[in-house]
């Protein structure tokens, strides 16, 4: 019972994890595309707390509830296919602190051109470019973990 309840809080959070990320990522692509500042601005705000209600508590339980599944069932924390997520998990990290402070610089930067009626400055191109970016190996590295989960690959 414990170990089923562990797996269904691991798998929501993955389910969280993947799910508000590319969901994050698809609008703020969307309202970029627009190249309207008061679009941007909101939609930038909404994705900035989704990060910090939804992200932020998903990915602060992963490693928990991981930790405690592992364990139960008796798989080693730091080697095969549980220690490579773990190291997945730091690279993901590594990639989503930066994007959300970049998230934040890039609404404040629309909510200010909108404010003034101008458009996007250059800043905010430079931090769009660098969070798409960032997308790529962050959102590659938490499919890869899901595998891992999935297939549980023997090394």
């Amino acid at each position: 019972m414990i170990h089923d309840f562990l797996l269904y809080a691991h798998v929501i959070g993955a389910i969280v994890l993947l799910g508000t990320g590319a969901g994050i990522a698809f609008f703020m692509v969307m309202s970029h595309q627009s190249r309207d500042p008061a679009l941007i601005a909101h939609v930038a705000g909404i994705v900035v707390l989704a990060d910090m209600l939804f992200t932020a508590t998903a990915a602060f339980f992963q490693p928990i509830t991981g930790y405690f599944l592992a364990r139960h069932a008796g798989w080693p924390i730091l080697e095969g296919w549980v220690g490579l997520s773990l190291v997945l998990y730091v690279v993901v990290g590594a990639f989503w602190l930066p994007v959300v402070a970049m998230q934040i610089r890039m609404r404040d930067h629309a909510r200010a051109a909108r404010d003034a009626g101008q458009p996007l400055p250059p800043e905010y191109h430079a931090l769009y470019r660098r969070w798409f970016a960032c997308g790529f190996p962050a959102f590659a590295a938490v499919l890869a973990i899901v595998w891992l989960m999935l297939f549980k690959p023997v090394f």
